[in-house]
């Protein structure tokens, strides 16, 4: 089956002048082009999806566009294009890690200013938690008015 720009844009949930840049950028290498207009086909997805996935995570475009590269050379960069990829998934896993750190602060803050304002002030916060500054990510104390 084919698609046009726009129903592939909306299948992969990102705008048609994404799919354009990719296109532009090189990222397309198979797309057909059929009177100046993409004719994406069902053979196309798999790699749109990979596409979509590095954006999502931002990998820099010189990453992708050296992906793309690898691959359009076949099986003799099967181990470069496996390390770049080891590379990319232990970046993707030091980033989950920062964001549960940051989930967990931000539950501490809930947990802060739901119960500051049952108290109707951020003394009774105060008094619960401790007074000693750290960098080390704030946590909900146990057994505590409006803990968990």
């Amino acid at each position: 089956m084919s698609y046009s720009i726009k129903e592939i844009a909306d299948m992969m949930q990102v705008t048609t002048s994404t799919i354009r840049y990719w296109d532009n950028e090189g990222l397309l290498p198979h797309v057909n082009k059929v009177s100046g207009r993409r004719v994406f086909e069902d053979k196309d997805f798999k790699w749109l999806r990979v596409l979509n996935c590095m954006k999502k995570i931002n990998m820099p475009i010189k990453k992708i566009k050296e992906y793309v590269k690898l691959a359009e050379k076949g099986d003799s960069t099967l181990q470069e294009r496996y390390d770049l990829i080891l590379e990319q998934k232990q970046i993707i896993k030091n980033e989950i890690e920062d964001l549960k750190k940051c989930l967990q602060e931000f539950e501490y803050k809930e947990w802060y200013y739901k119960t500051a304002i049952e108290a109707d002030t951020e003394k009774v916060v105060e008094n619960i938690t401790s007074s000693c500054p750290t960098l080390e990510v704030d946590k909900i104390p146990k057994n505590k008015k409006g803990g968990n």
